[in-house]
């Protein structure tokens, strides 16, 4: 918690706690509203059965450098400052900045640091093992892709009315300010985002009564509201990849359906020809096709082995007649031997 923000009148800093809070969303220990009036009984009662917040006090960080130039200790003057960076990847958000605004400064000032966030994302670094990556991935972590399918991490602003600047009119405004940062490419029933930043707004009031599971954030380029991981996704994109996915499934079960229906089977026992079996049979090598393409293996074996058989056979009948023909030579030649003698 910023030192003295209370005490100063710390406005931002102030905010910037309150945001915290309302991300968190601790719950109420029912114990300590025993024998109190039933309205505040059922009060604490309905924000225990809500939906949990994200995190604890220990997963946010304060005022953190983005440099775009210096090093994380020493960053270059003018670089970005995160005023929260939320890591809770045990609730699917293993990096979120956080922005937050009392609806003072003009929406100009706002969206000039989108530009400096972008200048951060853009700059690579050598991690430990030598390698260029982007600089913030080497001292944070992140699934690739974890927002849907855009490259760089996604920044939530979020917006309290103290100011006279009206909170949808700041969120519009700082929109169309940082458009090349946010707006996808249009494919075929959904947008992609590579090379793009997620930028989600809400207002503090909204994450007060919504909490990040409610409906209570608009992502920048988008119609509605969503909770905080659909905003940040790309339910769209996911949805159509199943869809996708589902009709190739289809198509191959079809295509799968129709080979099977052009399955050979052995005109001798009647099984399906295998896969292999199947290619022999109309194989061609050397202008030759297969000697039985019309039976299995099995029954190919059999029809081979009776043919080799009846060949012996034959062979030995041929031999026999052979030698009878020989003996009978043989003795004819004799009879006549003796006649003339």
């Amino acid at each position: 918690m910023p030192k003295s923000a209370g005490r100063s009148g710390a406005s931002h800093a102030m905010t910037v706690n309150e945001t915290v809070i309302a991300m968190i969303r601790l719950k109420p220990d029912l114990h300590l509203v025993a024998g109190e009036p039933a309205e505040a009984v059922a009060a604490a009662q309905a924000f225990v059965d809500a939906p949990d917040g994200i995190g604890s006090i220990t997963s946010y960080a304060t005022e953190v450098a983005l440099p775009a130039t210096g090093t994380w200790r020493n960053p270059g003057v003018g670089c970005a400052w995160a005023d929260l960076v939320l890591i809770a990847p045990e609730a699917g958000l293993p990096l979120l900045f956080i922005e937050a605004d009392n609806c003072t400064e003009d929406a100009s000032v706002i969206a000039l640091k989108f530009d400096k966030y972008m200048r951060h994302f853009h700059r690579k670094a050598k991690d430990t093992d030598g390698q260029d990556k982007p600089m913030w991935r080497t001292r944070w972590s992140a699934p690739d892709p974890q927002w849907g399918d855009a490259t760089h991490p996604p920044v939530l602003l979020v917006f309290n009315q103290v100011g006279k600047r009206p909170a949808l009119k700041q969120t519009e405004k700082v929109a169309a300010l940082t458009r090349e940062h946010w707006q996808g490419q249009w494919a075929d029933g959904f947008h992609l985002y590579r090379g793009k930043m997620p930028i989600v707004a809400t207002t503090l009031e909204l994450l007060r009564e919504h909490g990040p599971a409610g409906p209570a954030f608009w992502r920048f380029g988008r119609e509605g509201r969503q909770n905080l991981w659909d905003a940040i996704g790309n339910a769209h994109r996911d949805a159509a990849l199943v869809r996708r996915a589902e009709e190739a499934r289809r198509r191959l079960a079809q295509e799968a359906a129709e080979r099977e229906a052009q399955r050979p089977v052995c005109a001798d026992c009647g099984t399906k020809f295998t896969d292999d079996r199947w290619k022999a049979s109309i194989a061609v090598d050397w202008g030759r096709g297969d000697s039985h393409p019309h039976l299995c293996d099995e029954c190919k074996a059999g029809a081979l082995d009776a043919e080799r058989q009846a060949e012996q056979a034959e062979r030995e009948r041929q031999e026999q007649e052979r030698q009878e023909e020989a003996a009978q030579a043989s003795k004819a030649g004799g009879w006549l031997g003796r006649w003339r003698s």
